[in-house]
């Protein structure tokens, strides 16, 4: 299994000062920067679109903050997107399955264009898609809530979705980041942990502690111990 990463996601943050946020959670040990689209049409909200994205993309490189962006493209149609943002500066792009034309298209357009690929799964949302193209993708994205809004609590009926998504990444011998993404706190993330996943994306329980330090520390902690157990 791949070493845990930690992904804030931006969502949840001051956006008056985004790229000091940003600043403040990579020098705090985040490994990816988690980038939510949203298009008021797929999910019933609107948020930031790929000038964004590259705009926080040169600020990272300004400032030298290696960590990934992770863009999840909660819009529909994806196709026409993708471009954009993997020349803004996305370093994975990920997409619901049900939000293109051909799943297989969309994922080379992703490769293609630089950026790696992933897959997500809303709560509702059967994984026939991952195990068609399971071995086609860097990362698996596992919804813990329905997508569109950020401090949704967590669907504790996902923890059987993320084991067996990890079931069936492991029986394709292949290794994609597992990721989950919604409601994420330092008391369920030893679960999460313990289900599979190896990279966890948390908004309002990292950007609405006074110490992102120690918020991100809190949270390896609890992943250690679930890993251990």
């Amino acid at each position: 299994m791949n070493q845990p990463w930690i992904a804030p996601s931006i969502l949840s943050a001051d956006f008056s000062r985004l790229g000091e946020e940003v600043q403040a959670v990579a020098d705090a040990g985040a490994d990816l920067i988690h980038f939510d689209v949203m298009d008021n049409h797929y999910v019933p909200n609107l948020t930031i679109g790929p000038p964004v994205c590259e705009s926080l993309r040169k600020f990272m490189d300004r400032k030298g903050i290696a960590a990934t962006i992770d863009a999840h493209l909660m819009i529909d149609p994806v196709e026409a997107l993708i471009p954009p943002f993997a020349a803004a500066g996305a370093g994975f792009i990920s997409f619901h399955p049900e939000t293109c034309r051909d799943v297989g298209r969309t994922i080379a357009a992703i490769r293609g264009s630089g950026a790696k690929p992933g897959l997500v799964f809303s709560p509702d949302v059967p994984l026939d898609a991952l195990d068609s193209f399971v071995r086609s993708i860097d990362l698996v994205l596992i919804m813990s809530v329905n997508p569109g809004f950020g401090g949704q609590k967590f669907i504790e009926a996902t923890l059987p979705k993320i084991v067996a998504a990890r079931a069936l990444i492991d029986r394709a011998n292949v290794n994609p980041r597992l990721e989950v993404d919604g409601g994420i706190t330092h008391d369920n993330i030893g679960a999460v942990a313990a289900a599979g996943a190896d990279t966890f994306v948390a908004g309002s329980a990292i950007f609405r502690m006074g110490d992102y330090r120690a918020a991100i520390a809190g949270m390896r902690r609890q992943i250690e111990a679930a890993r251990a157990a």
